[in-house]
């Protein structure tokens, strides 16, 4: 055991004290491996666990893996390799069956489903970052689960790897949950791979993703799952960065959320800070501000007691920026009041300063968001 590890899992690590859950499912969990059929009644036992979750006040986000798995059957691609162009066409057929598969196992809740297909790409452009974290952000304001998957038909680089862990980490810190669980064929981290090692050790905590730990990452099963423990522990880096804790758990058994719920064995991956300090680190300490926005006293004021900044606040714009650059907010005397994401670029910012929220479609001739630096997306110095 490493100086990283611990042997006692703490109640207060639970999935039900989530507040928003991120559950990433595997290809080999959500498909039968000889046929490519989706395992509906599985699939309705994690459609009742997520509703419970909801009942709770939880949001809960799907990542979903399985599209190329269930189209590549549809399509009688049966043989052991798929040239890239097959898997392309046979994840394009495939997400389709998987989303109206999802629909319907939630409809019994009366939960909507939203689709969304991702690449990393998404996640890490500041401006696809804020238009994904945004639409999202909106789906679980109005009770929508979003099911997320890699838009395998473009993102050739990530089919050939074959990875949803990583995918799955990355929405989770863009949306500051904080708790990602991803459901797997294993029941954790092991000091050697279980499959060969009859007396492997069981990880049940990891505090940091150091060489030692990386260094118990086996090779990948053999199937349709191409990502493996690798994957997973790259995922439990990114989580863990952005404040995010994770968790590696077995979830072949019908009800896998309430089974882990309910003290079932598995790994969790715990950070040192919560994702909302995580992500004001990331905005406040990381990013370059390329532009700046100067505010009055009023909206000075407003900032202190935690709101957002609004149009009507805004005196100046100066720089180049896009909607989603960091921008210094900065008082009249060159006083910086913060740091933060803009909602608007340079130009529509400059556009709408000065004016009421109410004002921004006829001034732009679209409705954008109501502010120009959302609260979750700014830093006070």
């Amino acid at each position: 055991m490493t100086e990283h590890t611990k042997s006692d899992h703490k109640a207060a690590q639970s999935i039900a004290t989530a507040k928003r859950l991120v559950v990433k499912i595997g290809s080999a969990l959500l498909t039968e491996g000889d046929t490519g059929e989706i395992r509906r009644d599985w699939l309705n036992s994690v459609a009742d666990d997520i509703a419970a979750r909801r009942a709770g006040g939880q949001d809960v986000v799907v990542v979903s893996s399985g599209a190329i798995a269930v189209g590549r059957q549809r399509l009688g691609l049966t043989g052991k390799g798929l040239r890239l162009e097959e898997k392309q066409a046979a994840a394009a057929t495939g997400q389709i069956q998987l989303a109206h598969a999802f629909e319907e196992a939630l409809a019994r809740h009366g939960v909507t489903v939203a689709q969304i297909l991702l690449t990393l790409d998404d996640t890490e452009e500041r401006r696809r970052h804020l238009n994904a974290r945004s639409t999202i952000n909106q789906l679980l304001a109005l009770k929508v689960v979003p099911l997320i998957n890699e838009n395998d038909t473009v993102a050739t680089q990530e089919i050939r790897f074959g990875d949803n862990d990583r995918l799955a980490a990355r929405v989770a810190v863009m949306i500051s949950a904080d708790t990602l669980l991803l459901l797997s064929d294993i029941d954790g981290l092991y000091a050697s791979d279980p499959r060969t090692d009859p007396d492997a050790r069981h990880i049940s905590e990891v505090l940091k993703v150091d060489a030692a730990i990386e260094a118990m990452a086996g090779e990948a099963p053999v199937g349709y799952s191409s990502g493996g423990m690798v994957t997973k522990l790259q995922g439990a880096k990114i989580a863990l960065l952005g404040g995010c804790r994770m968790a590696i758990g077995n979830g072949h058994a019908d009800h896998p959320l309430q089974r882990l719920i309910d003290g079932e064995r598995c790994t969790w991956f715990l950070p040192s800070s919560e994702p909302r300090t995580a992500r004001k680190r990331w905005i406040g300490g990381i990013l370059n501000p390329v532009g700046s926005v100067i505010i009055d006293s009023g909206a000075e004021a407003a900032l202190r007691k935690g709101r957002s900044l609004l149009p009507a606040g805004v005196t100046t714009v100066e720089g180049a920026f896009q909607r989603g650059d960091p921008v210094t907010i900065q008082t009249a005397d060159g006083r910086i009041v913060g740091r933060g994401l803009s909602a608007y670029a340079s130009a529509d910012a400059e556009r709408i300063a000065g004016h009421k929220t109410g004002d921004i479609h006829k001034l732009l001739g679209y409705r954008g968001r109501d502010e120009i630096v959302h609260r979750d997306d700014l830093v006070l110095d």
